[in-house]
């Protein structure tokens, strides 16, 4: 029975880091930290209207961000490419988001094979930074728990 026990929570310890790759593989508290530069466009507000960080809406709402084909929060004016990068089956994951974030409008040319500009002006700097945001973003989002 201890045997059995054991290899339950090995196979638990080996499993859990899989399950963050599919999500998040940074450090959510860092990604707090820096969403402090985000919130000057981005809030985060669920679907029920709670605001769980208050910020600027020029950009769109950044709750539920994980999975969400770009381009698709309704009553938000995206520029055409980031329109076109959802059309052509664009949705967020860890790369693509880590990507955008550091060279918005250059990401979107490379991802839709076609010129035109981001409305993203902002570049984070450091990878680490774009991904402990993702992992931030996930840890807020409505999948979290």
């Amino acid at each position: 029975m201890k045997l059995k026990f054991a290899t339950i929570l090995t196979m638990a310890a080996l499993a859990a880091p899989a399950f963050a790759d599919d999500h998040a593989s940074g450090d959510p508290e860092a990604g707090e930290k820096a969403y402090r530069q985000c919130k000057s466009c981005h809030m985060i507000t669920d679907n029920e209207g709670n605001d769980i960080v208050k910020g600027g809406r020029v950009g769109p709402n950044l709750y539920g961000i994980v999975g969400r084909t770009a381009g698709s929060v309704e009553d938000f004016r995206y520029s055409d490419l980031l329109v076109t990068a959802g059309e052509q089956g664009l949705a967020w994951d860890e790369e693509s988001f880590v990507g955008y974030v550091q060279e918005p409008t250059d990401w979107l040319k490379e991802y839709t094979g076609e010129d035109g500009r981001g409305k993203m002006t902002y570049k984070v700097r450091k990878e680490e930074d774009a991904v402990n945001l993702w992992a931030y973003l996930a840890s807020v989002g409505p999948d979290s728990m």
